[in-house]
């Protein structure tokens, strides 16, 4: 990875992100401007006030051209994967309400003609919508398209807004805690929404010093399956997940016993965190792990999550600190001392970061600090 940038509740960038993290800072909070029947007394989301729309554009939009501000220049010819669940789903509403706007933003397509506009580059397109695994795949998938020599250089944008249609959604499934979510959490009761982007360049080593570009961190293994179980719910033994995993630790020529860090979905939602505490035990046996999750302050990005993650896992490796995961205070059965509500230093040169997400689908990525 050669350049890593991301927009969340917490800050515009990168570092503000990150500094929010370590601080155990929330951006959820309440929110107004949505008729959703919430469950709980309390309506909040992380999301990013200020971001604008128009006639012709849509938030996402915003969003996107926000995350690209620090972003630098890449090769013309470099593959353009984008991640996303809604794309421009406010302009579906809009349109729902009566007001005459441009079609093509509802289209998951116009994430990727926007950005390849804005970078200008024209290499072959792809958009992965794989529920709250989508960022995860697309980095994972950027990393192979480069391992197999079928790409020099590939940029992946992640991105997605909280509107009135996905709070509805989440609301009428009653996965939505009544106040911030709680990973990992004894008392936990469901997920908090946020809105997000992230955007990652990939390329391979060649690439890279041909065009004087510095080492971030490096995309070793990944991994996907899918539980075939539920539509909405994940397999209580997380049989997929385990097999994500050891997937992506295949791929990295990775032993368990190499991991130390864990990047989790950690959703707040009983079902979820069960799961992969489950996953990670029969994975990795009852030793010492570090595991966190960092959507108890920014809330679940949705198809962003995986890009978000990823460059919170580099920073994570950069600075040896694991985040604290903000929310969390008793730890629920099965969690142990893994996860925490402080900071800690860490050694670790390599992370894991795990997604799951609706349809059963599970992705996993091994990333490698720089040195």
């Amino acid at each position: 990875m050669t350049d890593a940038a991301c927009t969340t509740a917490l800050g515009d960038s990168r570092q503000s992100t990150w500094d929010g993290l370590i601080n155990n800072r929330s951006a959820i909070r309440p929110v107004n401007g949505f008729s959703a029947p919430f469950s709980g007394k309390l309506r909040v989301a992380a999301r990013i006030d200020d971001l604008t729309s128009s006639r012709r554009h849509s938030r996402v939009f915003s969003l996107i051209d926000r995350v690209l501000a620090p972003f630098s220049a890449v090769p013309p010819a470099s593959r353009l994967i984008t991640a996303t669940t809604k794309a421009g789903i406010d302009f579906f509403e809009r349109r729902r309400l009566g007001e005459t706007i441009d079609s093509e933003d509802l289209l998951l397509a116009s994430i990727a003609h926007h950005v390849s506009r804005r970078l200008d580059i024209s290499g072959p397109m792809l958009n992965i919508s794989a529920a709250c695994a989508s960022g995860t795949l697309a980095v994972g998938k950027a990393a192979a398209l480069i391992a197999t020599g079928l790409a020099d250089s590939v940029v992946v944008i992640c991105a997605d807004l909280v509107t009135d249609f996905v709070l509805s959604g989440f609301s009428a499934l009653k996965a939505l805690s009544p106040g911030p979510c709680r990973p990992f959490d004894r008392h936990r009761q469901g997920l908090s929404l946020g809105e997000g982007a992230a955007a990652v360049t990939l390329m391979s080593g060649e690439c890279a010093r041909r065009h004087g570009r510095p080492l971030l961190g490096r995309i070793l293994g990944w991994g996907a399956s899918n539980d075939a179980t539920h539509m909405t719910a994940p397999d209580r033994n997380g049989k997929g997940l385990i097999q994500a995993i050891h997937q992506a630790l295949g791929v990295a020529g990775l032993s368990p016993d190499d991991i130390h860090a864990v990047n989790a979905h950690g959703t707040g939602t009983i079902y979820n965190d069960q799961m992969e505490m489950i996953a990670f035990d029969a994975v990795f046996g009852q030793r010492p792990l570090n595991v966190f999750s960092i959507k108890g302050a920014i809330g679940h990005t949705l198809g962003a999550a995986g890009g978000i993650e990823t460059v919170i896992g580099l920073e994570s490796l950069r600075r040896k600190m694991i985040p604290p995961t903000t929310g969390f205070q008793v730890a629920a059965q099965g969690v142990g001392d893994r996860v925490s509500m402080s900071a800690k230093p860490s050694e670790s040169r390599y992370m894991l970061s795990t997604n799951s997400g609706f349809g059963g689908v599970n992705g996993a990525l091994v990333i490698g600090a720089a040195a």
